[in-house]
């Protein structure tokens, strides 16, 4: 990822077609490693194509990974809008006065030491 993270600062820097050296320069002005197989695989793997284009695809193929059962109640919540934060007050007081009930029905009346 640091050497991919490099390619992209130095595309960003306006450099549009950055060499080893330029990502090992980057790399080392922030004390990291630069492992010259995996850029000379990067630079392979990038070279001639549009950093745009292998963006997009990229995140078109994430979308097809599944990513566990909570990102789905998270989005289905970020898309309420003004309504979830209010339906989640509204549970939290409902469970808050559950958990008052069941208190006062766990001494039934008597205490254990009288």
């Amino acid at each position: 990822m640091k050497v991919v993270a490099a390619y992209l600062l130095a595309l960003l820097g306006g450099n549009t077609s950055p060499s080893a050296e330029d990502l090992k320069k980057i790399l080392g002005s922030v004390g990291a490693d630069a492992d010259d197989d995996k850029i000379e695989l990067l630079l392979s793997e990038v070279k001639g194509k549009d950093i745009t284009e292998l963006i997009a695809s990229g995140r078109e193929k994430l979308a097809s990974v599944p990513s566990g059962g909570g990102g789905v109640a998270v989005a289905a919540a970020a898309g309420g809008g003004a309504a979830a934060p209010a339906a989640a007050a509204a549970e939290s007081k409902k469970e808050e006065k559950v958990e008052e009930k069941e208190e006062s029905d766990d001494d039934m009346g008597f205490s254990l030491f009288d």
